[in-house]
């Protein structure tokens, strides 16, 4: 999601991954999902089939260890910042900042790699000397557009280029 806030230095953007479900809906889930697990081992189990059990409980703790995982990766943030002197890109997860780039804004520029997939989105990279910083890996095809537009709203230019893969199946 690409969500603007306020700002006196600039202006401010939120970018975040879409979150379909809280954790507090993955934990239901889970907990129905145990219901039905247990519900199903316990009939197996009765009638003979002890042997379903151990195989239950590591499908169910994988499961919980998905959730986990998920979870965990829609909780990322970006701030962008973008003032008239400089561009500021803060990187972290729930409300804590991991990292921080500020770049003039006269000479950073942003790289857009094109899709090799018409599913995937492109992929936007800050560049400021011999770095390249990547940005908002995580925003679906719509969000990524979205972000494009702002940016070349704000005279930000943006260069295409097509990143050949070697070890490309489809390609």
């Amino acid at each position: 999601m690409v969500e603007e806030l306020s700002s006196e230095e600039g202006r401010r953007y939120l970018l975040t991954p879409n979150r379909s479900m809280s954790w507090a809906g993955n934990v239901r889930i889970w907990f129905a999902l145990l219901a039905l697990s247990a519900l199903i081992v316990t009939g197996f189990t009765l009638m003979g089939a002890w042997v379903i059990l151990p195989f239950a409980g590591i499908e169910l703790a994988a499961l919980a260890g998905a959730f986990y995982y998920t979870s965990r990766q829609c909780q990322k943030k970006e701030v962008l910042l973008l003032a008239p002197s400089i561009i500021r890109l803060e990187k972290g997860a729930k409300q804590k900042k991991e990292v921080e780039w500020v770049f003039p804004r006269q000479f950073v520029r942003v790289y857009q790699n094109l899709p090799q997939h018409p599913f995937t989105p492109p992929k936007l990279y800050f560049k400021f000397r011999e770095d390249e910083i990547p940005l908002a890996h995580f925003l679906n095809i719509e969000d990524t557009g979205r972000l494009i537009a702002i940016l070349q709203q704000y005279g930000i230019p943006i260069q295409k280029r097509e990143v050949q893969n070697p070890m490309s199946f489809w390609r």
